[in-house]
């Protein structure tokens, strides 16, 4: 196992009727944002809850974050809190306005000249305004972490970042509140939690046996539970299950002394911003390829993968069951209802040149070993076509 250092200052506060504790968790006399996105909050009930929880507080409201968050829309909030003199931030919805509150509250207190420096050039993150969560969409672990990832409408680019600062002080998370959710938000979430796990899981082994095993559980809670919710919406065990183990995904504990891919995801990103593309269909299409391309490098995890996770034993040859193991992880992705394929989105050869060449010309070198080239991530696609 490598070094590693790990703090996670989040507060988690987990159950049904739980959105009533907010008044317990934003100090007194606060001047709170409620950011959110498109208002389906306001449908399934969260809304008025989270309304009613704030009642001794002066609040005001920010909404129209988009799925994958706009540095534009960001900006425009920046500006509210400015205006409105705003000191505490409340996301309610899920990672796309939670990932866009941790930018907008470092925004808010960024002393450079452009904000857009804090992802194009990592600028360092000084202070951010506090901010609490609501989640409502079981996914991106967000609400337990300190990263985010943004776009930038007018260039197409989509980039990630992180800060210690940028850590919520409190997450609420009651899996009742899923229960609304389309199903293809249901089945995406899963998707993206899944891939969040294998690209901290499926690098090289460094007998961090604690974090695998913490690993393959998260995975095996997904595959059992994932497409369960897709039959029983408002089973509450199979949403919680769900929902906590989409945290535990992404908050940083089983990538803790290990490796880290994170490749699918820079690919992914790319898709998306170029194509508008979910975020979880882009993993669905790129993992399967990344496994295949780079299956020699990562082979004795991805037989332990294919062990624990999917109980491909020792019956068959390595290769065959290397092979029988990405074959699962598509089965799988399926299952959930989320294709696997570029021409599954309308998509060819064209979506493959236009993301290796923006690989190119950013330099970037992706992967566990940083291998990952332009050449590799076209070949990657193409497998996916």
């Amino acid at each position: 196992m490598e070094n590693f250092s790990f703090v996670n200052p989040v507060k988690i506060i987990f159950g049904k009727d739980t959105i009533q504790s907010l008044s317990k968790e934003i100090p007194a006399g606060s001047k709170v944002l409620i950011t959110y996105g498109g208002g389906s909050i306001k449908r399934n009930g969260v809304y008025d809850q989270v309304v009613k929880a704030l009642a001794d507080f002066e609040w005001n409201e920010f909404s129209g974050i988009e799925a994958n968050p706009h540095y534009e829309t960001c900006m425009k909030a920046v500006q509210l809190i400015k205006e409105k003199n705003i000191n505490y931030v409340l996301a309610v919805g899920g990672g796309s306005v939670i990932d866009a509150t941790k930018f907008i509250v470092a925004a808010a207190c960024f002393d450079g000249d452009d904000p857009w420096d804090i992802l194009s050039k990592q600028a360092t993150i000084k202070d951010a305004l506090p901010f609490g969560t609501v989640l409502t969409i079981s996914a991106t672990g967000s609400e337990m972490n300190g990263g985010a990832v943004i776009t930038k409408a007018e260039t197409h680019d989509k980039l990630s970042f992180g800060s210690s600062k940028t850590y919520p002080k409190f997450s609420i998370l009651d899996p009742e509140v899923t229960y609304s959710l389309p199903m293809k938000q249901v089945s995406n979430g899963v998707v993206d939690a899944f891939v969040h796990v294998v690209e901290q899981y499926v690098t090289y082994p460094v007998n961090a046996m604690i974090q695998d095993k913490f690993a393959e559980a998260i995975l095996v809670t997904l595959i059992t539970e994932g497409p369960k919710a897709l039959e029983t919406p408002e089973n509450y065990d199979i949403r919680a299950n769900l929902m906590w183990a989409s945290t535990w995904a992404l908050n940083g504990w089983i990538g803790c002394g290990v490796p880290e891919d994170w490749a699918t995801h820079g690919i992914g990103h790319e898709l998306t911003a170029l194509y508008g593309l979910d975020h979880a269909q882009t993993l669905a299409i790129v993992l399967p390829g990344v496994l295949t391309v780079l299956k020699e490098q990562k082979a004795e995890k991805i037989i332990q993968f294919g062990e624990m996770v999917f109980g491909i034993y020792n019956n068959m040859s390595k290769e065959e069951r290397i092979n029988e193991t990405i074959n699962a992880v598509v089965n799988f992705f399926e299952e959930m209802q989320v294709k696997t394929r570029l021409s599954d989105y309308g998509l060819g050869q064209e979506a493959v040149n236009a993301v290796s060449n923006r690989i190119k010309e950013r330099g970037w070198k992706l992967g566990e070993k940083e291998n990952i080239t332009a050449d590799t991530v076209r070949q990657i696609l193409t497998l996916r076509l």
